[in-house]
């Protein structure tokens, strides 16, 4: 447990003021001319923009519930911010070649070495002397050069200082014109204060494509050689995770509830209705309920939900569910305020509790049912499926195992790592497990589990996000007077630009339900629970095209 000493930021529940989702902010951007692809709406005050190939345009109200009828979203819908003005491919992947890439790495020092008059040995040592040079050259040229996976949108063909606006005369004369800057400097500028957005953050980056480059820069590629591949490669020791994570959710209680809002809740929620905008709460509860209900929680049943953040899901699943629910993270803040609102709630100690302990230390017991929702990318890419092991072995052998994991698309283009390496360095360090879906699934598959269902819910993060961008807007002056400029700016850039990966689809979540996959499972007990396969049965039914015309 954690210690009873006060902690910096261990505010508590009761400590906070939590503010109403403030309205989303109309754009002053919009041109009103067509942008060259689609861009199509929904009933209000939902305005959903699709990507360059959308398709779900003017169709009927059944049609729309059918989608959330099945909880399933076709992966070119979109949800807001208010419109989606510019949905814009950049370079990635389709003009990326390998061939050329290990042509580069492993010809340039081959060469070299036959110069030389050098062998093998000479040629092995100019490889392993000249990679990571090699490797940073050809990323630069290769991001700064690549066409862009498709030219469909016309861009606004504005000068950048319309959109964002320079303190140095220096940059100002740098930056000018037409003349782009790469997103990652300007992060890095607008994080230090040198540069500001000419309106709201999120309408500004929303153009991004017409002011910025997703050029990798030599900081970002020194990020990711000393940095990031440390990470990957060698880190995630125990200590290490504990110095890395515990300082980030030890931050301050307070500092969460500005964006996150009365729930208390970092992970993605889930949309259910289309013809009007639900509240943060309602995303959360829709999330919660569906966790318990995939998993096929019963009254009295043991829960251990690892990562458990600030609680949340224990409290729902110990008062709505009649469950026994033990709670893990490691962080002390997060356990305190936990165990208040458990208590708070009327649920007594013996029957849940959030417990301040590494997983790695939870041994020799078992559960009915086990959940982790966003905390495997902690874990780190090399240690994933040794963490699913370790959860087949607390797991009962007729029990169910819910993961939800951010994941990153196959088909990337270069923003996508640019983003993906902001967060790493400045919101989630250490963090490198996200991967596309087929890492995962081979993970689990190697830990000993069947995979009973999948569910991708990129398109509901980004409706999250956008609640939690206007909530820590809305709350920029309590930021600011505790935590400093700074710090606002390198979270209100977090949020912003995660609404938008989220809905392009550079981030996706994945929603996994699995089973030890033995001989003796008993898999017809959840037919009951596969939704995905009901949902849509139930719609074909109900419009009387479920059964083949004799």
């Amino acid at each position: 447990m954690g210690s009873k000493d006060p902690i910096k930021g261990q505010e508590l529940e009761t400590d906070i003021e939590f503010i109403k989702t403030p309205p989303a902010v109309p754009s002053k951007f919009q041109t009103g001319q067509d942008c060259g692809v689609k861009v199509t709406t929904a009933p209000a005050p939902w305005v959903v923009g699709s990507l360059a190939d959308g398709w779900i345009g003017a169709h009927s109200r059944s049609f729309r519930h059918h989608l959330f009828a099945t909880r399933t979203l076709h992966p070119h819908c979109s949800i807001p911010p208010s419109t989606i003005p510019l949905p814009a491919d950049g370079p990635g992947n389709e003009s990326f070649s390998n061939g050329i890439f290990l042509a580069v790495i492993f010809g340039v020092p081959t060469y070299v070495a036959w110069k030389l008059g050098g062998g093998i040995k000479t040629t092995v040592f100019l490889a392993l002397l000249f990679f990571f040079p090699l490797l940073t050259i050809y990323w630069f040229v290769s991001s700064a050069y690549s066409p862009a996976t498709n030219d469909k949108v016309k861009c606004p063909g504005r000068p950048i200082e319309e959109y964002i606006t320079f303190k140095n005369e220096t940059d100002r004369l740098k930056w000018s014109g037409r003349r782009k800057i790469p997103i990652q400097t300007f992060a890095n500028m607008y994080i230090a204060g040198e540069v500001e957005f000419n309106g709201d953050c999120l309408d500004v980056l929303e153009y991004r494509h017409d002011w910025a480059t997703f050029a990798f820069t030599v900081d970002l590629l020194k990020f990711v050689i000393f940095n990031f591949f440390y990470d990957v490669g060698i880190g995630h020791s125990r200590q290490e995770d504990e110095d890395q994570i515990q300082p980030t959710y030890d931050a301050g209680n307070d500092h969460y509830a500005w964006f996150l809002g009365p729930r208390m809740i970092y992970t993605s929620g889930i949309i259910s209705d289309v013809d009007r905008e639900e509240t943060l709460e309602e995303l959360q509860d829709n999330k919660m309920a569906i966790v318990c209900e995939k998993i096929g929680l019963k009254e009295g049943e043991t829960m251990l939900d690892i990562g458990c953040g600030w609680g949340t899901l224990a409290r729902f699943a110990s008062l709505n569910y009649g469950a026994k629910v033990t709670g893990l993270t490691i962080a002390k803040n997060q356990t305190a305020w936990g165990n208040d609102a458990l208590r708070r709630a009327g649920v007594p100690e013996e029957q849940s509790m959030i417990e301040c302990m590494d997983y790695r230390d939870m041994t020799g017991r078992k559960f009915n049912k086990i959940t982790q929702l966003e905390m495997g990318e902690h874990v780190g890419v090399r240690k994933l499926t040794g963490f699913f092991r370790q959860c087949y072995d607390l797991l009962e052998d007729d029990g169910a195992m819910y993961v939800q994991l951010s994941g990153l698309r196959q088909a990337w283009q270069y923003e996508d790592f640019v983003w993906g390496l902001y967060l790493n360095k400045y919101i989630f360090p250490g963090a490198d497990a996200s991967t596309p879906l087929w890492f995962y699934t081979f993970c689990l598959e190697r830990a000993g589990f069947e995979v009973k269902s999948i569910d991708t819910i990129g398109v509901h993060y980004s409706g999250t996000l956008w609640r939690w961008y206007r909530n820590w807007v809305g709350n920029a002056e309590k930021v600011t007077a505790k935590y400093g400029g700074r710090w606002y700016r390198i979270w209100e850039l977090f949020l912003a630009w995660s609404t938008i990966a989220s809905r392009q689809g550079s981030a996706t979540c994945f929603q996994f339900v699995a089973v030890k996959n033995l001989n003796t499972t008993h898999r017809i007990d959840g037919v009951s629970a596969q939704y995905g396969l009901h949902g849509a049965l139930a719609m074909a039914k109900a419009a009387g095209k479920a059964v083949l015309s004799q």
